[in-house]
This record gives C-alpha cells, structure tokens and sequence, in this order.
C-alpha cells in the first residue's frame, strides 16, 4: 500500500488519507499553526489529524457562543469525538441520577393520580360504611358518623398537600431534564451540520482541484497534438517542396 509522511507528525499513512493544505480553512489552519508553526498551505497532513482540529475548533467555537464549556457542553463534544448517538447517553445519565427519594415521589404521584387510586379509594369507602352499618349493626369498631374514618381523611388530607407539591417539584425538575437534553441534541444538531457543511465544502474544492488538474493535463495533450500535426504538415510541405 502507498504511503505519505505527515508534515504535521511525521507520521506514515496511506495515500487516500492525504490532505493539502491548501484545501483546510483558514480557521482550522491558523489552528494548526498555534501548534505547528512551521505547517503552511503547501504542506500535508492525515485526515485522523484534521479531524483532531476540527473537534477543538468545535470546541472553541461552542466555547465562545457559550462563554464556558459546562457538563451539558462536554458531554455533546464527548460523542461527536465518540461517534456515539447522543439520546443513549442521556437517557442512561437520567437513570443514574434518580435518587431513591425521587423514584418514589414519581411511583406516588403517578398512582395517586390515576383513576386506579380514585376507585380503588371509592370502593374503601363503601365497603368501610357498609361493614359499619350493615355487618355490625352500627356498632362496630367505627359507627356512624364514622369518626375514625373522618380521622382518615383528614389525616390524607393533610398528606395530600405534600404529596401534591412533591408531584410538583418533580415534574418540575423532568421539565428541566427534558429542556437540557432538547439543548443537547439541538446543539449537537448544529455542530453535526457545520461539519457536514466543512466536509462537503472541503471534497467540493478537492473535486475541483481533481478536476482543474485534468483539464490541464487535456490541455498539454491537446498542444502535443496540435505540435505533432503541425510538425508533420512541414515534414509533408517539405517533401512536396523537394518534388
């Protein structure tokens, strides 16, 4: 297999991973360059090292927009660099986050919530009256006006408040996960497509550069025929001349 020697690393790679210099952007080179002053337009480098400084122009570019780069930032970079899809990544991280206090505010909030709860609630309460009234002739452990079950409501009541607000604060703090993780894949969005748009730009140049050479190339054929056909006329007009 063919190789070339970085200029950057003077490291070996094979030749369908050649890159001019003359085809990286200026802001990409003038990041090269902080690094390798000595690399210039007309030097060559690996595809691997361009990508290497297209991440931190990346990098740098977000950490202007942004003015620093904080976790959600990083962990966008991280699976540009990674190659990885970003949705498993959060969804993993919200699972690790959840502590035991907040699982169970969601299972309660959920239940308490739902119709399952309301008749499962209602059909307490009938059974509790009609136990009372009923089986026990209104002198059971709890006879009408039912002062214990009245003490359970009340008391559900004044739980009732908290959990309320525990539901609350949770679906508060989903709707705060959910607006970081739209930003994340939002941001990552906008980065993949600059790349994307550097990419094309950059085999829209190489394919011009490949075709320009071509037509060169044509060119010279081109005058070496128009040489050859005109070298044989004088030999053909020097021959008639001689006759």
């Amino acid at each position: 297999m063919e190789k070339f020697r970085s200029d950057l690393s003077n490291k070996e790679f094979p030749i369908s991973d050649k890159v001019s210099g003359k085809l990286i952007r200026d802001a990409i080179l003038e990041l090269i360059k902080k690094d390798y002053p000595k690399f210039t337009s007309d030097s060559y480098l690996s595809i691997s090292e361009l990508n290497h400084y297209r991440d931190k122009h990346i990098e740098g570019s977000v950490t202007k927009q942004v003015g620093k780069v904080t976790e959600l930032e990083k962990t966008v970079i991280d699976s540009l660099k990674g190659k990885t899809t970003l949705i498993n990544k959060l969804d993993t991280k919200d699972k690790q986050k959840l502590t035991f206090g907040q699982r169970v505010a969601d299972k309660v909030a959920s239940f308490g919530g739902s119709w399952t709860f309301i008749i499962s609630f209602g059909v307490f309460l009938v059974i509790w009256i009609c136990i009372n009234i009923y089986w026990f002739a209104n002198k059971g452990f709890d006879p009408y006006p039912f002062i214990l079950l009245n003490l359970i409501l009340s008391t559900l009541a004044a739980l009732q408040a908290p959990v309320i607000m525990m539901s609350q604060n949770r679906q508060e703090e989903k709707d705060r996960e959910r607006a970081k993780n739209d930003y994340m894949v939002n941001l990552k969005s906008e980065l993949e497509i600059r790349m994307l748009h550097e990419k094309m730009d950059h085999l829209i140049i190489n394919e011009q550069q490949e075709v320009l050479e071509i037509q060169k190339q044509q060119v010279d054929m081109l005058n070496e025929i128009i040489k050859q056909i005109e070298n044989k006329k004088i030999k053909k007009d020097k021959t008639e001349k001689d006759k």
